[in-house]
């Protein structure tokens, strides 16, 4: 069986040139070789797996290299590696700074590579201070810490710092497709994106990863296969939920999110993930942003049309309800309960409910030359010049207001026989007043409820005859819309009594006025649901007040008893034999 050697050891850098993301860096030490300016002790710092030990053991050896180096040369007796976090003591110092004083017996420099620095004790730092401060010529010191914040400051000032910076997913998906295709491996674009994002800016966990997913998928390396065996959350889950979302709808919406905990994966996971997909169709919506979007091509043209469907103000408060959500998940203690609340309430911002139009809906002449109808044509009224200045008007009784002897000449202007109502001024008092009554208003609705009687007066419209069964049958039709719109109200007094017909009356019988009153004002659809389905415009609602009726809905302890007994005669029994009481 042969020896298998991991992806991070087998495609380690063997020069500044294969370092993948700190191009920066690699350009400094070059110059720095090259010009003579390189330092005798520095520091590198950075997250894990983004190059620090690769790039001190590369300068380690181009310093000790000349034209007649070998390419296969290491210069391994010029190089030692001391690991901190093993020899930390102070005896381990001091045996380093014994060694230091030896030159070197090929090539110009001995060069120390101490890792994981910050792990020294407080002792064996300060014993290395005067050798790091003062080291001889031939001698080259190399720290490597992932926590600059623990090498205490007198072992900073000492260094040139080199701070290695995270590697981006697009350079981690090129170093990854260039190791697949060096393999012979047949990899999907957004499965070495994922693998890229999954390694959080680490290369050497990117190509762990690689050989994982690898060694599960063989030469066939699917975006399905990583996400599967990574036990990740895939873009189409965010897709889907998002259009759910703007869908509205919530019981398809929470059996989603159901199916993904079934599948273990955290809901805290869930709604994190969920924000920043809110947070790449943002950056989809302008084109200046766009760059931001880190994932493949296939992946960014579904961004870009699902970005299209939601709105600005939609993804603002999305990302918002979703980070709050995030940041109250660890202390809540149902967090289930807490992210599907949240769920609700995203796919609530874009749902009306039972918000009425605004817009005066008016019915075209088509409509009723389709019927046969000849319309009526209306005049609207002129427009006049407002007057320029309106004199106080005397407060009278009503009785007097709108009355005039006829014969006698109107003294306002003729063109504005009818006049929006102004406040009256009483001179006495210096008191203003509105023009409006409760009289006028109540001959407003009054004047309301009978336009419909004058609408229907045509006699083109059909007045087709019926039967109290198929009128029941539309009555109950429209009480049942009315309960699927959650109109409860409603739908509670209209089958308080059981309509009646005296020919094309419906008389209808409510204990008070107030039930009368409701009725009134939701009668209009009502009239124009039923007079549709019966297809006849005769119809009329008769409503009374009926206290006798009222009595029916009051029940005394004995009525109730009553009712029961009839319902179980076995409750007399059980009252008499316990000798209960009312």
């Amino acid at each position: 069986m042969e020896h298998f050697v991991v992806s991070a050891l087998k495609y380690r850098p063997q020069t500044f040139k294969d370092v993948v993301g700190q191009q920066a860096i690699t350009n400094t030490l070059l110059n720095a070789i090259e010009h003579n300016h390189l330092a005798q002790a520095l520091l590198f710092t950075g997250p894990r797996g983004v190059g620090k030990t690769t790039c001190a053991r590369i300068l380690a050896k181009m310093i000790n290299s000349d034209q007649n180096t070998k390419a296969d040369e290491d210069f391994a007796f010029n190089i030692f590696e001391l690991d901190a976090a093993s020899n930390n003591s102070v005896d381990d110092i001091r045996n380093l700074t014994d060694q230091v004083r030896i030159p070197p017996q090929v090539g110009k420099y001995k060069v120390y590579i101490i890792d994981e620095v910050h792990m020294l004790s407080s002792a064996a730092f300060n014993a290395f201070l005067k050798t790091l401060e003062e080291p001889p010529k031939h001698c080259i010191f190399i720290l490597a810490t992932t926590e600059k914040h623990k090498i205490i400051p007198t072992i900073l000032s000492r260094c040139q710092i080199f701070d290695f910076k995270r590697i981006t997913v697009k350079d981690a998906k090129s170093y990854l497709k260039y190791i697949a295709e060096e393999q012979g491996i047949n990899a999907e674009d957004d499965a070495l994106h994922i693998i890229a994002q999954k390694a959080d800016g680490a290369m050497r966990d990117a190509l762990s990863i690689f050989d994982r997913v690898v060694s599960f998928s063989g030469k066939e390396l699917t975006r399905q296969a990583v996400t599967e065996n990574l036990n990740v959350l895939d873009y189409e889950t965010y897709f889907e939920s998002t259009d759910l979302i703007l869908e509205n709808k919530i019981p398809e919406l929470l059996l989603q999110f159901n199916a993904t905990l079934s599948k273990g994966f955290d809901g805290h996971h869930y709604i994190a993930g969920l924000a920043s997909h809110f947070r790449d169709l943002l950056v989809c919506q302008n084109e200046k942003t766009m760059e931001l979007l880190e994932v493949g091509d296939d992946t960014k043209a579904k961004y870009l049309e699902q970005s299209r469907k939601a709105s600005f103000d939609f993804l603002i408060k999305g990302i918002d309800l979703a980070n709050d959500c995030d940041l109250k998940y660890k202390n809540s203690k149902n967090q289930r309960l807490l992210v599907e609340l949240c769920l609700m309430q995203l796919a609530s911002i874009t749902f009306d409910g039972e918000k009425k139009n605004s817009k005066n809906y008016i019915i075209p002449a088509s409509y009723f030359e389709a019927k046969g109808i000849k319309p009526i044509p209306v005049k609207l009224p002129k427009e006049t010049a407002p007057k320029k200045q309106e004199e106080p008007v005397l407060q009278v009784s009503e009785e007097k207001i709108g009355t005039q002897k006829q014969g006698q000449p109107s003294t306002q202007n003729p063109s504005h026989q009818v006049q929006e109502p102004r406040a009256i001024v009483d001179l006495k008092t210096d008191r203003r007043t509105s023009g409006l009554s409760l009289k006028s208003i109540r001959e407003k609705k009054e004047h309301l409820i009978k336009q419909m009687d004058v609408v229907v007066a045509e006699d083109d419209l059909p007045t087709e005859a019926f039967t109290q069964e198929q009128f029941n049958t539309a009555w109950k039709d429209y009480i049942s819309q009315l309960d699927k719109k959650g109109e409860k109200i409603m739908v509670s007094i209209l089958e308080m009594d059981t309509p009646k017909l005296n020919g094309t009356d419906i008389q209808l019988a409510f204990p008070n006025e107030t039930l009368r009153v409701e009725l009134e004002r939701a009668q209009f659809p009502l009239m124009e649901f039923l007079r549709k389905k019966l297809r006849n415009f005769s119809l009329k609602l008769d409503i009374t007040v009926n206290e006798d009726v009222a009595k029916k809905y009051v029940f005394t302890a004995e009525d109730k008893y009553e009712k029961l007994k009839e319902k179980n005669p076995n409750i007399e029994l059980l009252r008499l034999t316990f000798g209960l009481d009312l």
